[in-house]
């Protein structure tokens, strides 16, 4: 009996055994098939991406596109001998522009109060004696249809607008030309890189760092660009150039209006280090 179980342990012993050997056997199988990198290919690869011998270039893009949006900032500057009575007269000449400006096809939520100041005025530079008050009471109005802003301009100062701000033009699709500048701006680094150095007799092998060069800029010179109202702060980081002249032989946008569109220009530029073999 003894020996009978004997047996079967070494059977159960061989089998477990057996099993083990196979599970293992693909993992082998597996890691003597991954090939080696040869000396060679090593060599290449550090030879494509020496970071000894490098090459920094930079390129420049710029896409020229026609706004579709425009913020025009009108103001309404009111006198009076109280605060309440210049108050009174600032909210009635405001309603009117407001109403004159929806007659032209404006949305309500297109318009919104972008500055308002009321501040006392004195007898002269040196006297504390206040003669009166003054409100200055600005509205951002944003076109979507850029070919009525001088319709709306001339409807607002006929309803009581005494100031214009600043009239800025812009697009509503800044990211998707923003990022064909800056694919063009890395084409025309490469190329670049690509013809230094082959007059050098060398090759551009891959990219060993990009960096992107942008900033911000705004146009407008109104009485009031010092303060610059709210609503125009999200144009100051549209990296683009406002009104560009428009290429020769085409028409510019809004001819004979006082207010043209022209073009607007989105530049990217970046600086590109390429290593060298």
């Amino acid at each position: 009996m003894k020996q009978v179980q004997t047996i079967v342990n070494t059977a159960l012993a061989c089998t477990l055994i057996f099993i083990l050997l196979s599970a293992g056997l693909p993992n082998i199988t597996a890691s003597a098939a991954m090939p080696t990198p040869t000396p060679e290919a090593v060599s290449e690869a550090e030879s494509t991406c020496d970071p000894t011998r490098t090459i920094n270039v930079s390129g420049t893009a710029v896409v020229n596109v026609v706004p579709d949006r425009a913020l025009v900032q009108l103001g309404v500057q009111s006198n009076g001998r109280s605060p309440k009575e210049v108050q009174a007269r600032n909210a009635a000449a405001i309603s009117q522009v407001i109403k004159a400006v929806k007659a032209q096809g404006v949305e309500a939520k297109d318009i919104t109060t972008d500055w308002y100041v009321i501040e006392p005025l004195y007898e002269d530079y040196d006297s504390l004696y206040i003669k009166g008050y003054r409100i200055y009471n600005v509205v951002a109005i944003t076109m979507r249809d850029v070919f009525k802003t001088s319709d709306v301009i001339a409807a607002a100062f006929q309803a009581g607008a005494n100031q214009v701000v600043n009239v800025e033009f812009y697009t509503s699709e800044l990211r998707k030309y923003r990022d064909q500048a800056r694919e063009m701006a890395m084409q025309a680094a490469s190329e670049k890189a690509g013809a230094l150095a082959e007059t050098a007799g060398a090759e551009t092998g891959c990219v060993l760092s990009i960096n992107e060069n942008s900033w911000s800029y705004f146009n407008g010179w109104g009485w009031g660009w010092w303060w610059r109202g709210s609503n125009n702060q999200n144009l100051w980081t549209q990296n683009a150039v406002q009104n560009a002249a428009p290429s020769a032989g085409e028409m510019p946008s809004g001819e004979g209006e006082p207010v043209s569109t022209g073009k607007i220009s989105i530049r990217a530029e970046v600086n590109a280090t390429f290593s060298l073999k």
